[in-house]
């Protein structure tokens, strides 16, 4: 079993702006105008679907390679609906997180619907952000 750790270090600074070093890249995370933030980054909920396609398109590449399939590209759409009184503090009935979530991707390569269909249900089982979003993952918050 081949195991790695990913980790990441992020910054709470003025008003809703989160900024994290990822392997020496910047990532601002921050809230839209009209929520109170300076519309400096995306939000971390966008930055999740963000991930996610991420994640399906960088397994799709992987499957293509392994499979020898001549993948041109993959157009992904994720989108989740959530209830955001829920992380306003407010009482809600369902979840604080999203209800579902959907993506939908085209497949650019010259594969029937059916192998299309095949592949793309490879992709996501191998997707570990997918995998992580289907199932618990252990979260331990903890003050350092």
């Amino acid at each position: 079993m081949a195991k790695k750790t990913v980790s990441i270090e992020s910054k709470l600074n003025d008003k809703f702006v989160i900024e994290s070093d990822v392997r020496g890249h910047k990532v601002v995370i921050d809230q839209p105008s009209n929520a109170g933030g300076t519309d400096t980054g995306v939000t971390p909920l966008e930055l999740v679907l963000v991930s996610l396609a991420g994640c399906i398109g960088t397994i799709g590449r992987i499957v293509a390679m392994q499979q020898r399939i001549a993948l041109r590209g993959m157009s992904i759409k994720v989108e989740g609906d959530l209830d955001v009184d829920g992380l306003l503090g407010k009482p809600i009935d369902g979840r604080t997180g999203f209800e579902g979530i959907t993506v939908s991707v085209d497949v650019d390569a010259t594969l029937s619907d059916e192998e299309k269909e095949t592949f793309i249900h490879e992709v996501d089982r191998r997707c570990p952000v997918s995998e992580n979003l289907l199932n618990a993952t252990s979260i331990n918050v903890k003050l350092t």
